[in-house]
């Protein structure tokens, strides 16, 4: 496995933070430093999410990054997909993993490659998703990444036993602007985000449970992350936009149960978002656990050495196994 030094984690964390202060795409953020990529994700099994193309890839041109783009971060998704890692004592359980990456790129090193690991070595068959980027130039860009993150559940689902995981224990995890994308999975996993292509559209797209990490949840001023609603909404969303994909609000008696973490040291997403997140379950009775750790920072993916972060992954474990019982 690759360890990512604290260097680079407080870089990735720097360049997000920058890259929350841009409100024109003209002048793009510098590049977050470039991270190795593990022979772990290179030899992982890719699954397409889609039988044909994606939902609106009739209009969709893929825009091209800038040459010196660093690998670990996924760019110009015309055709989302899984890299599947499985454990080698299966416990039936299943993560679906939804990297950050302020809707910008899809941080597939620091929050899934690295990640995959720890969670199969406790037996959960790990699904990680490149999801499609909605300020890349699809039409329907405030819905692209729950289209495929509903996708990827029901995909899950319907192979269920060939990867000898139980299709009521699918979970999901998501971190920063990947957080977003749980989140809006959690509390819209009903919606008809797309149009039925297959059998598979059948399925239920609601995960067993979902964690939280140092989330994008709330698209309202002033505690958003500024690139992440501008690339997913727009330069200028209106209220009814921001209100639709703000995930606090539309927690239900049927959104997930939720495991939250954030530091709150966090300077690119404000810990507000996930104390919002949580006082609208506690709102709805439904079952929610947050760990708010004193420093961590941003972007600390499997936890920064010698801070609370670290412990996140365990805590985790430990809420997923009490669900179980």
């Amino acid at each position: 496995m690759h360890d990512i030094d604290r260097r680079q984690l407080l870089g990735l964390g720097a360049a997000l933070l920058v890259a929350s202060s841009r409100t024109s795409r003209a002048a793009e953020p510098p590049a977050p430093p470039a991270l190795p990529v593990p022979t772990n994700w290179q030899r992982a099994q890719r699954l397409p999410l889609w039988t044909g193309m994606p939902p609106g890839a009739e209009t969709y041109a893929a825009p091209q990054p800038p040459s010196d783009w660093p690998a670990s971060y996924a760019r110009s998704v015309s055709m989302p997909e899984l890299r599947v890692f499985r454990p080698a004592r299966p416990n039936g359980r299943s993560l679906l993993v939804m990297p950050g990456g302020a809707y910008w790129f899809v941080s597939v090193v620091n929050e899934g490659a690295d990640l995959a690991p720890r969670l199969t070595a406790r037996g959960y068959t790990v699904f990680v998703l490149t999801y499609r980027l909605p300020g890349e130039g699809w039409a329907a860009r405030s819905d692209v990444p729950l289209q495929d993150a509903q996708r990827a559940m029901r995909l899950i689902r319907s192979r269920a036993a060939e990867y000898r995981i139980d299709p009521s224990r699918v979970g999901a995890l998501g971190f920063s602007a990947g957080g977003h994308l749980a989140a809006t999975l959690a509390t819209r996993h009903a919606e008809n985000a797309y149009p039925e292509a297959d059998a598979i559209d059948r399925l239920d797209a609601r995960p067993w449970a979902t964690g939280l990490i140092y989330p994008v949840i709330s698209l309202r001023d002033p505690i958003t992350h500024g690139l992440s609603r501008q690339l997913l909404l727009g330069d200028s969303p209106t209220p009814e936009q921001i209100d639709r994909r703000s995930a606090e609000l539309h927690v239900d008696a049927s959104t997930t149960p939720l495991f939250l973490c954030h530091a709150m040291d966090d300077e690119a997403v404000p810990v507000e978002n996930s104390l919002r997140m949580m006082a609208a379950m506690r709102t709805a009775r439904r079952p929610v656990e947050a760990h708010l750790l004193q420093e961590g920072g941003h972007a600390f993916g499997v936890g920064r050495p010698g801070t609370p972060s670290a412990q996140w992954i365990d805590l985790l474990s430990a809420w997923l196994d009490r669900l179980s019982v």
